[in-house]
């Protein structure tokens, strides 16, 4: 295999006649992430309980400082991970005090937060206010406008909306108004996270931050994490026995919590996700491929594909209206959100045709990352026109 595909032979190369276009979903592992993944194992194998030494001692200290460098973070001790973001929800929402919580959020977050919120707020542990995300071009303003009247414990919001690939540009306004009273900012960044370049320096010290491995980052489940502002939450009552190691403080015979993101910290986890985040992680260091370098790249792939849609190549996908036309003066999400009507009856034929994409409500989703080339979106096309 070629460019860039040549990271990826075990995932393409086990149905070579597959075509993947929903990197936005579960992305290709490259080839790096198996070897890792083996070396967990054998760590396990060689060291039995020993093996925790390692991992909190070597790979957790370097996937906390990967991310850091991701996320211009100033201290990697601000990121604690769990096996998914919706333990990192419970135990950040259980640090507030106010019985009912008051959060502020979007019609448009992810499922995570949809559905545990929606709960929390039919049994009074929150009470949520929700601003519609429709139309978009106000939304922005509304949210702000909303944040800024005031009168919340937790606004919680995503930096590019996973239904429709629209970028929220407005989170320094945001984190200009979170204290550690409250409110608090808390950004659901998993479609934000190695897919636009994010620098969080100049809000790390207000702002919670909830992303993981399992698209962009290419390493998969179990690799979740959490960036905690200090001070921020210092005693969240959902809390794990591993939040008892490190430096304590707390009442006097109360149960006590370190101050860095250890705070947060649940319990046993499966550790190898860390193992393959690391290997990506090094992987792209030695590729020379930053974020910026891989979302340059998918620009030009979703040019070409809009190209095709534009001139019909791609069939009835010109029927569609695109929700999230990329702008050159900004990052861009790495999928594009295709609207209509008919959008589930075409994700179905496209995957009688070998074609993966993925399909939210009337919102057909095509996303490209760095296994693409410009054949693959030519072939995408030509299925599209012979499908659809």
């Amino acid at each position: 295999m070629t460019g860039w595909k040549r990271l990826f032979t075990r995932a393409i190369g086990e149905h070579p006649d597959r075509l993947h276009m929903a990197a936005h979903s579960h992305h290709p592992w490259p080839d790096v992430s198996r070897d890792a993944q083996l070396a967990a194992w054998d760590d396990a194998a060689a060291r039995l309980d020993g093996k925790w030494d390692r991992v909190m001692g070597e790979v957790w200290p370097r996937a906390q400082a990967g991310v850091a460098r991701e996320l211009k973070l100033p201290d990697p001790s601000t990121i604690v991970f769990a096996p998914n973001t919706h333990q990192h929800l419970l135990s950040v929402v259980s640090g507030l005090d106010r019985r009912p919580a008051r959060v502020l959020s979007s019609d448009g977050e992810f499922h995570s937060f949809r559905r545990q919120a929606a709960r929390w707020a039919e049994s009074g542990r929150i009470v949520l206010e929700t601003v519609p995300t429709e139309p978009w071009e106000s939304f922005p303003q509304r949210f702000s406008a909303a944040a800024q009247r005031g009168g919340h414990d937790l606004i919680f919001v995503s930096q590019v909306f996973f239904g429709a690939g629209r970028v929220f540009d407005e989170i320094q306004g945001l984190a200009d108004l979170a204290r550690p009273e409250g409110p608090w900012l808390a950004i659901d960044g998993y479609h934000g996270f190695m897919a636009l370049p994010t620098d969080l320096s100049a809000i790390a010290d207000r702002a919670f931050y909830l992303a993981g491995g399992y698209k962009y980052a290419m390493a998969g489940e179990g690799a979740a994490f959490l960036h905690a502002p200090p001070g921020f939450g210092p005693r969240p009552e959902v809390t794990g026995w591993y939040a008892e190691f490190g430096e304590l403080s707390g009442p006097p015979g109360g149960v006590q919590y370190t101050a860095d993101a250890f705070r947060f910290m649940g319990a046993t986890f499966d550790p190898s996700g860390l193992y393959r985040l690391n290997a990506v992680f090094d992987l792209l260091q030695r590729e020379g491929l930053s974020t910026a370098a891989v979302s340059a790249q998918v620009d030009g792939l979703q040019a070409r594909l809009l190209q095709h849609v534009a001139t019909g190549r791609a069939g009835l996908l010109r029927q569609a209206q695109l929700l999230n036309p990329p702008r050159p003066d900004r990052p861009n999400a790495r999928f594009l959100a295709l609207r209509h009507p008919k959008a589930p009856a075409w994700q179905a034929a496209l995957a009688e045709a070998g074609v993966i994409t993925d399909v939210r409500a009337d919102v057909l989703r095509v996303g490209l990352g760095l296994y693409h080339d410009a054949e693959d979106l030519d072939r995408f096309a030509a299925v599209c026109c012979d499908r659809l």
